[in-house]
């Protein structure tokens, strides 16, 4: 026998579909009402970051750290020979650009703090960076007078995720340069810049967009790679590069 309440049956649709449309009428007002107590979307705070960023320290915090990576290094002939391989490719780049992110973070935010309670020690390190940001580009100027290197592909040798991973890592953490370059000099030119949040991040997407790039072009690009002509004309680029870099440090 069907319910009835203030004259109205619960057994006949009708009532049933109105008091539904009731109910959620009432939830959509209350979520109307609790809109303005919660926090914009992440969307939102995104976009506001991005409008107030610094895109002038980002593309410089982008090109030191582009330039910085590009150099033939041990990192990078593993990088591009599992790219080659097609080994691992997607954990061995991450590996290498997330490193690399956190090292960034580690010398934008230490050195950031450590200029505002020293102001002497920026100068100090503005100077020694440009010091050796001229010794960085005359080592690459030497490599290129003498002839170039050239990477060429081991062969298909079977290597575990685990293992390409923990070379991956060992190869960054493991080398004192990666200290040198990315900690104390992305650290210590980013606190020539007000806004070091954007030099930081240009400088990690420059990691990630050169190891994907190397990574996953390394099959497309293998003849380039391989002919020591174009790496002679890489280091001279990388040195022209660091020299600019160092020339802006110098004369502001």
């Amino acid at each position: 026998m069907p319910w009835h309440w203030g004259g109205a049956s619960w057994g006949d649709p009708g009532f049933l579909l109105d008091a539904f449309a009731t109910h959620m009428d009432k939830q959509l007002d209350l979520n109307l009402d609790l809109d303005g107590a919660f926090p914009p979307s992440l969307s939102q705070n995104i976009g506001k970051v991005a409008e107030h960023m610094d895109a002038q320290a980002a593309l410089a915090g982008f090109a030191l750290g582009f330039s910085l990576i590009l150099a033939i290094g041990a990192q990078n002939a593993f990088v591009l020979r599992q790219g080659l391989r097609g080994a691992h490719v997607l954990a061995v780049v991450l590996a290498c650009a997330v490193s690399d992110a956190a090292l960034i973070a580690a010398g934008v935010a230490g050195f950031g703090a450590l200029a505002e309670a020293v102001p002497l020690f920026e100068t100090v390190m503005r100077w020694g960076g440009a010091a050796f940001l001229i010794w960085y580009g005359a080592r690459n100027f030497r490599a290129a007078l003498a002839g170039g290197s050239a990477l060429m592909d081991q062969g298909d040798t079977t290597q575990s995720l685990r293992a390409a991973v923990l070379t991956c890592l060992a190869l960054t953490w493991l080398n004192p340069h990666v200290y040198l370059d990315t900690v104390v000099l992305i650290g210590s030119i980013s606190a020539q810049y007000e806004d070091r949040l954007a030099f930081a991040l240009g400088a990690m997407s420059a990691s990630f967009v050169f190891f994907f790039s190397l990574g996953y072009g390394a099959r497309v690009l293998r003849p380039l790679f391989t002919s020591p002509r174009a790496w002679q004309v890489l280091d001279v680029v990388v040195g022209l590069t660091m020299w600019v870099i160092a020339a802006k440090l110098i004369f502001g």
